[in-house]
């Protein structure tokens, strides 16, 4: 029993929820992926010129009517971008349904595939691909949907050469009711989870009838500094996060200009299949990583040997220096790193990719008939302008790489650990995770550290 559970049945007798349950579950889940919904949708809301919610106020609109009316009809992209992405998000809770869904025989498909392999022994590879064409079937009509939707695109574009600068939109009496709303939500997802996981990490053993301050103790602390791993999960995590975040985002902002302004069939086909490792669960990508890095090295090796590249003059060179490179980089961050960002392209592609759909066309041109180059125009127009979706983009990207677990758990190797990866391998063994549990809480703060500035500017 949990330290709120425990207080609230001492308090009123009773514990008024079931956090096992099927539906509490739901609920978590779904408070857990408002930041992805907010980083979409609030980064568009900054681009959208205040000129036209003035002139609806000027007719007598009220605050209301103009969020209704106006401000989120403006950015109908980057709400679809979110409905569509959240929901493949929610095809692959993984974690969640571990912890508080497997005691309770509560599954999903990431929790079904996963258990399918420790049962087995050996990973079912046939079951889940079928499973993955399944997922695929189901996914692709929506990609097909929104773009359907998103036929007449240029109607949102509003930060136009004579836009003004976004500024707030007063909310009255509703400004209450907003604040009640952000301070529960913080409370329930930041707050409370921060606690449980401080008083966790500071006590030992807990159960009915234990004190809290008799158990109080450093012990897990010191024990962090006697398991060299831990502390390498920490750093990796952290520069993943930070570090891999940002390089996944200027991959994902050089596909998302050659993709803007070209509506050709490359970019629709481009389109299209950015949502296709989406489609696929965390587990199943990062085993498809794996078997990449196994044996894409061993049939370069064979053809450059016998086969069709034994011709080529410096096959042997090939086979001594560049496969012995690809072999080597199955057991390095660089391979998490990559898994994490093809994986997750979708979400930061269509960050970048919303935000430059509402720069206009004219201030390009306009520099254009200046004389700038293609490359001047990109880094002197269109970047600037999107820095509200390229800061976004980046947030999005250090908070799912640093919390990211499904996708690493078969590419976890020593020297590539993470915290969630970690985490995970101890559950599936049945060991104690008070160990983990301190470098956890030191990772929360760590991150939300780095998180908050940036955020709040």
């Amino acid at each position: 029993m949990g330290f709120f559970s425990q207080w609230a049945e001492q308090l009123i007798g009773f514990v008024p929820w079931n956090i096992y349950s099927m539906f509490s579950i739901v609920v978590i889940a779904g408070l857990t992926h408002v930041p992805h919904a907010y980083l979409y949708i609030s980064s568009a809301l900054r681009s959208v010129g205040s000129d036209v919610e003035e002139a609806a106020r000027t007719v007598g609109a009220s605050p209301l009517q103009v969020m209704t009316s106006v401000s989120l009809p403006m950015v109908r992209p980057s709400i679809l971008y979110a409905c569509v992405l959240l929901f493949f998000l929610g095809l692959e809770v993984f974690g969640l349904m571990l912890v508080l869904g497997d005691p309770e025989g509560n599954m999903v498909l990431a929790t079904y595939l996963y258990k399918l392999t420790n049962k087995l022994g050996t990973p079912s590879y046939h079951l889940m691909a079928a499973v993955a064409v399944v997922l695929i079937c189901i996914t692709v009509p929506l990609v097909m949907l929104q773009r359907r939707l998103m036929r007449t695109a240029n109607r949102f574009v509003t930060m136009k050469g004579k836009a003004s600068q976004a500024r707030a939109l007063p909310l009255g009496k509703w400004r209450w009711v907003a604040g009640v709303v952000v301070v529960a939500w913080l409370t329930v997802t930041i707050g409370v989870p921060l606690i449980g996981v401080a008083l966790r990490a500071f006590i030992s053993n807990w159960g009915v009838g234990v004190s809290l301050w008799d158990e109080l103790s450093l012990a897990t602390f010191r024990n962090i500094w006697q398991q060299p791993n831990l502390l390498r999960a920490i750093v990796n995590s952290m520069a993943i996060g930070v570090i891999g975040g940002a390089l996944a985002v200027v991959c994902y902002l050089f596909v998302g200009i050659a993709m803007h302004r070209k509506p050709d069939n490359v970019t629709r086909f481009l389109d299209y299949s950015v949502l296709v490792p989406r489609a696929v669960p965390g587990l199943l990508a990062g085993l498809a990583f794996l078997w990449v890095f196994l044996f894409l090295p061993m049939w370069l090796d064979q053809s450059l040997k016998n086969g069709w590249l034994s011709a080529l003059p410096v096959a042997d060179w090939l086979r001594e220096h560049l496969i012995v490179q690809l072999r080597a980089l199955r057991n390095t961050i660089f391979s998490v790193w990559l898994a994490y960002t093809v994986v997750w392209m979708a979400y930061g592609l269509r960050l970048i990719s919303s935000t430059l759909l509402q720069v206009a066309p004219e201030l390009e041109e306009a520099a254009r008939s200046t004389g700038a180059s293609r490359g001047q125009i990109t880094r002197h127009v269109t970047v600037p302008l999107s820095r509200y979706g390229l800061i976004g983009s980046w947030l999005l990207m250090f908070l799912i790489f640093e919390r990211e677990y499904s996708t690493g758990v078969y590419l976890l190797s020593p020297g590539t650990e993470t915290i969630g990866s970690m985490l995970v391998s101890l559950w599936a063994r049945g060991l104690s995770i008070s160990l983990p549990r301190s470098p956890l809480l030191i990772f929360c703060w760590w991150s939300w550290a780095w998180v908050s500035p940036c955020a709040l500017e």
